[in-house]
């Protein structure tokens, strides 16, 4: 007489978890998923805007801009806006990062310094890999346009989309976004880091904006950018370099025309 074949019990499947940028994990994993954010508020948030001092700065500065402009009959050679190798006259300091996966579209990431949130966070439609491999050429200039509209009180930097050139030739759109969970966990990866160029040792998944796999590494550049207000529709970010002129250097131009 035959044995009787036990019931077929369920199998328990082993739960899965997602790593910090999107890609599943089994569960032995989890211990490194998604560190602490500790990042902090930039203090610009917490500014009173409108004192009297800058609003006499702004009419002051106004008043002379309309001033018309004397071409002086002995011309003194221009070396640039630099004062000195690291620093543009008139510019304020900020920490700027490029990231993303090599085929996906490169994130620059503004921020007061490399421990706090990031004030500006931009996906712009060009390849890391290839943004990246111009930076190692030589000098990459990115202009940003958008439409200039009459009583226009909206920040530069703070327009949603913007016409893309890259060395003159358009190149698609830029576009603001607020930073994602996946985006914070690159910030705060690279909080003790104020410059230099790597890849970060993640799971390929949804992070730098992109959604979904993603393939090749999630390599990024940090350095410090100096940014220039010209006036209310430009604005300018210096990428500077730590070992003079030599190096990859890189400028953005925010402008409203």
């Amino acid at each position: 007489m035959a044995t009787p074949t036990p019931p077929l019990t369920p199998r328990m499947q082993t739960p899965t978890t997602m790593s910090p940028l999107g890609s599943p994990r089994s569960k032995k994993s989890t211990a490194t998923v998604m560190p602490e954010i500790t990042l902090e508020q930039p203090s610009s948030k917490n500014k009173t805007p409108g004192s009297k001092s800058t609003k006499l700065f702004r009419r002051v500065r106004s008043a002379f801009r309309s001033l018309p402009i004397m071409s002086p009959m002995c011309k003194l050679p221009m070396g640039g806006t630099r004062l000195h190798e690291n620093h543009v006259h008139g510019g304020t300091r900020v920490t700027g990062t490029l990231f993303g996966y090599r085929k996906t579209r490169v994130n620059l990431a503004i921020q007061e310094n490399p421990r706090s949130l990031p004030i500006l966070l931009l996906e712009l439609a060009i390849p890391t890999g290839k943004l990246l491999q111009d930076l190692g050429v030589g000098l990459v200039r990115i202009a940003l346009e958008c439409e200039k509209k009459p009583s226009e009180k909206t920040k530069i930097v703070d327009e949603p989309i913007w016409a893309l050139y890259c060395n003159g030739k358009k190149s698609g759109y830029g576009v603001k976004r607020e930073p994602t969970e996946e985006d914070l966990v690159v910030m705060q990866m690279l909080h003790a880091v104020s410059m230099g160029a790597g890849v970060l040792p993640v799971t390929s998944g949804g992070g730098g904006g992109g959604g979904g796999q993603q393939e090749g590494d999630l390599t990024y550049m940090r350095a410090h950018f100096e940014r220039v207000v010209g006036s209310r529709d430009s604005e300018t970010y210096y990428m500077m370099n730590p070992d003079g002129n030599s190096g990859p250097e890189l400028s953005i131009f925010f402008v409203r025309v």
